[in-house]
C-alpha cells in the first residue's frame, strides 16, 4: 500500500459540498501542490480545516474555492496520511479537483479500498468494516442503530442475555480455543516433557462454554435479516377487495393498477415499505378465488407461494359486502405466517360482512379506507406492537451470510472437538478439529482471511468509502 489513491467521496450530482478524499504518503505532498491557502501560515496543521482555492499548479488555472484538512497518520480513517478537500457540490469541480490529483501522483482508488486499507492497516476488524456498509444502506433507525453499533466494536455482556456483543464473543472464543490448542500441540510435539496432564473436564466444559456462546451468536442471524432486510409481508384477499389500493396507500404513490374490474392484479407485485418503524417487504398478489383461466390460476398460485414465504399476513377483506366461503381459504392461509392482521376495507361504505369471532384469529383488527388512507396509521401501530422497536441491539447480531457461515463452521468444529474429549480421545485426534473452529473464527473478524474473499467483501462498497 505504497501507493496513493484518491477519489470523489460524496454521491452523485449538484450538492451544496463535494468531497475529495485522498489516502497515502504522497497525501500532503499531492495538497501542498495544488492549494493556496488564503491566510499566511506556513504550515498545514493536522485535523485542522484551511480555507484557500485549489489552483492547477500546471496551468495556474483556479479551480474552486475549497476547505481543506489532512490528517497525519496513524490518526486517520484508513491509518495513512489522508486529505480531504471540500469544494462546492458541482460534479465539474470535483471531477477537476480529482483529475489534478491524479496528475500529482495519486491513483483512482477501488471500491471500498479506503475502508479496507482501515482494515488492512488494523483501523477496525472485518465486521466494523462491513458494518460501514451496512450503515451506508440502512433503511430504518433500528437497522442504522445496529450497524453503528457494530461499527463501534460493541463488546457487551449483558445481565441474563442470550449472547455477547459480536466482537466479544469472537475474542473470548478464539482465546479459550487458543489455549486448547496449543496444550494439544505441547503434548502431542514434546511427549517426553514433564507436561502437567489434561483436566479433560475443565475443557469439556470450555468447549461446552464456546458452543453455547456461538449458537446464542448464530440465532442472531435470523433476526438480523429481518432488521436489515426487512420482514417479508403478504397481502391477501378475494379480488376486488382493495388490495392493491391498499399498497398503494402504503406506499404513497400509485404502484399497482387499480380498476372496478375483479381480477386485475395477475401477478405479484413487490415493494419496501416502512411501517411503525420496521421495514416491510411487501408482495400485493392476485385475488384468492377459483381461477376462471390458465392466466388468472397462475396468479392465484404466485400469491399462495408468497403467502406460504412471509412472517406478515395482511388480510384485506371487503367490508361492504357479505362473506363468501372464499374467505376461510384465504383465513387459513394467512394464519400459516408468524403473524397475521385483518384490515377490513372500504370503511366509508355501509358494513355488510359479518365480523363476530374473527378478532380472534388475528393479530389485530382494523378499519381502513384504502382509498382515502384512512387506517393507514392504526396499521402502523399494529405493526409496531407486534415487532417493537424498543429491542437493543447494540451491534450484536450477525448481519450477513458470509459471517453467519463462519459462525456455523467454528461451531460444527467446536462440538466435534467437544465429543472427541468426551470420548476421551488423545489430543491429535481433538486437533484438528478445534484448529478448524479458530480459522473460521479468524475469517469473522479478519485475523486471517483469504485476500480473495477480502476483494469480495470490499467490492460492495461505493468509491470513495
Amino acid at each position: 500500500m505504497e501507493d496513493t489513491i484518491a477519489a470523489i467521496a460524496t454521491a452523485p450530482g449538484e450538492g451544496g459540498i463535494g468531497v475529495v478524499r485522498i489516502s497515502g504518503e504522497k497525501s500532503k505532498e499531492i495538497l501542498e501542490k495544488i492549494f493556496l491557502k488564503k491566510n499566511s501560515e506556513k504550515d498545514l496543521v493536522p485535523r485542522m480545516m484551511h480555507y484557500g482555492f485549489v489552483r492547477n499548479n500546471f496551468s495556474g488555472e483556479l479551480i474552486d474555492e475549497v476547505m481543506a484538512v489532512y490528517f497525519k497518520a496513524p490518526y486517520s480513517y484508513t491509518a495513512e496520511d489522508v486529505v480531504e478537500i471540500q469544494c462546492h457540490g458541482s460534479m465539474v469541480s470535483l471531477r477537476k479537483i480529482l483529475s489534478l490529483v491524479l496528475k500529482n501522483g495519486a491513483r483512482i482508488a477501488e471500491s471500498g479500498e479506503f475502508t479496507k486499507r482501515a482494515f488492512l492497516n488494523g483501523k477496525m476488524d472485518l465486521t466494523q468494516a462491513e458494518a460501514v456498509i451496512d450503515l451506508i444502506h440502512a433503511e430504518t433507525a433500528l437497522d442504522a442503530k445496529n450497524a453503528a453499533g457494530q461499527l463501534g466494536g460493541a463488546v457487551l455482556r449483558r445481565a441474563q442475555s442470550v449472547y455477547d456483543a459480536l466482537q466479544g464473543i469472537a475474542e473470548s472464543v478464539y482465546d479459550k480455543l487458543l489455549d486448547v490448542s496449543s496444550r494439544f500441540y505441547a503434548v502431542v510435539d514434546y511427549p517426553d516433557e514433564d507436561i502437567p496432564d489434561f483436566q479433560l473436564n475443565a475443557y469439556e466444559a470450555t468447549m461446552q462454554n464456546c458452543i453455547t456462546q456461538l449458537q446464542c451468536l448464530l440465532d442472531t442471524f435470523s433476526r438480523a435479516n429481518v432488521l436489515h432486510g426487512g420482514v417479508p409481508a403478504v397481502i391477501l384477499g378475494r379480488p376486488n377487495a382493495g388490495k392493491s389500493s391498499l399498497l398503494n396507500a402504503l406506499l404513497g404513490y400509485d404502484r399497482a393498477i387499480v380498476t372496478e374490474v375483479a381480477g386485475t392484479t395477475r401477478d405479484t407485485v413487490e415493494e419496501k415499505v416502512r411501517l411503525g418503524g420496521q421495514m416491510l417487504l411487501l408482495c400485493d398478489t392476485a385475488g384468492i378465488r377459483d381461477a376462471r383461466d390458465s392466466v388468472e390460476r397462475i396468479g392465484v398460485d404466485r400469491a399462495v407461494a408468497a403467502a406460504e414465504r412471509a412472517s406478515l399476513s395482511l388480510v384485506v377483506l371487503d367490508g361492504s359486502v357479505p362473506l363468501t366461503g372464499t374467505e376461510e381459504r384465504i383465513f387459513a392461509l394467512a394464519q400459516q405466517a408468524e403473524h397475521s392482521l385483518l384490515l377490513v376495507n372500504k370503511s366509508d361504505l355501509p358494513r355488510q360482512a359479518e365480523l363476530a369471532g374473527l378478532a380472534d384469529r388475528f393479530d389485530g383488527v382494523c378499519s381502513v379506507c384504502a382509498r382515502t388512507g384512512e387506517g393507514v396509521e392504526q396499521i402502523g401501530r399494529l405493526v409496531q406492537a407486534l415487532y417493537p422497536q424498543a429491542v437493543r441491539t447494540d451491534g450484536a447480531l450477525l448481519t450477513n451470510t458470509r459471517q453467519a457461515e463462519a459462525v456455523g463452521r467454528a461451531l460444527a468444529a467446536v462440538d466435534r472437538a467437544q465429543g472427541a474429549l468426551s470420548a476421551a480421545l488423545t489430543p491429535d485426534a481433538i486437533l484438528t478439529d478445534a484448529e478448524e473452529a479458530l480459522a473460521a473464527l479468524g475469517e469473522l473478524t479478519g485475523k486471517s482471511i483469504r485476500e480473495d474473499l477480502v476483494a469480495t467483501i470490499f467490492s460492495r462498497f461505493c468509491v470513495g468509502k
